[in-house]
C-alpha cells in the first residue's frame, strides 16, 4: 500500500523511523517533508501534501493512507482537514486508530510524537493501516454528509448554520483579544 508522510520538526525522528517500519512491511512509503530538523519549521504545507496527495490517490482510484507528525499532532489534524476528501483522525490508543478507520474511513492519522513513545506510535500506525472499513450503513451515511457539506456547505435533510455573509474567521493572537 501507498502510505504519504509528513511531519515537522517534533516529529522528525519519528517519521524517518516510521518509514524504516512501513518499507520494510512492503509499503511504498513517500515522505512529503521536511527532509532535515529545522525547529522553526512550518508543519501547514508537508501536511496539506501528504493529505492532497491521499485525495488526489482515493480520486483516482488508488487506494492509499496518511500519517502526519507533530508535537501533538493537532495542528497537523487540523492542516490536513483542510483539504477536500481528506478524514484525518487524531489517534492516542489503539482504540482510536482502529475506530478512525472503522467508523470514520479516516484517510490520514495524526499523532502526536511528544505524546508517545515510538513504538506506541507504530502500534498506532499499524493498526491504522491494517484495519479496514466495513462500509455499515450508518457510517457511510455520516461520511457522506460530511462530504456534501465539505463540497456544498449543506447536509440534505439537516439544518446547518450559514456562515455570516462576508466574514472571515480571524487569527487572533491571543485568547485576551478575543475577548476585547
Amino acid at each position: 500500500m501507498r502510505i504519504h508522510i509528513a511531519t515537522d520538526h517534533a516529529g522528525l525522528e519519528f517519521s524517518r523511523a516510521l518509514q524504516e517500519h512501513l518499507a520494510t512491511q512492503g509499503h511504498e512509503v513517500i515522505d512529503h517533508g521536511p527532509v532535515e530538523y529545522d525547529a522553526l519549521d512550518d508543519y501547514p504545507s508537508f501536511c496539506i501534501n501528504a493529505a492532497q496527495a491521499v485525495a488526489n490517490d482515493w480520486r483516482e482510484g488508488a487506494f492509499s493512507l496518511g500519517v502526519v507528525f507533530g508535537g501533538s499532532g493537532n495542528g497537523e489534524q487540523i492542516a490536513a482537514n483542510k483539504v477536500e476528501g481528506v478524514r484525518a483522525a487524531l489517534v492516542w490508543s489503539v482504540a482510536t486508530a482502529k475506530l478512525a478507520r472503522e467508523h470514520n474511513n479516516a484517510n490520514v492519522c495524526s499523532i502526536g510524537a511528544r505524546q508517545h513513545t515510538l513504538e506506541e506510535a507504530l502500534e498506532f500506525i499499524d493498526v491504522f493501516i491494517a484495519e479496514p472499513f466495513p462500509g455499515e450503513e450508518r457510517h457511510v451515511r455520516r461520511i457522506s454528509q460530511l462530504a456534501e457539506f465539505e463540497q456544498i456547505g449543506l447536509i440534505s435533510g439537516k439544518e446547518v448554520l450559514e456562515p455570516t455573509e462576508g466574514a472571515t474567521p480571524a487569527v487572533l493572537e491571543s485568547d485576551e483579544a478575543a475577548a476585547n
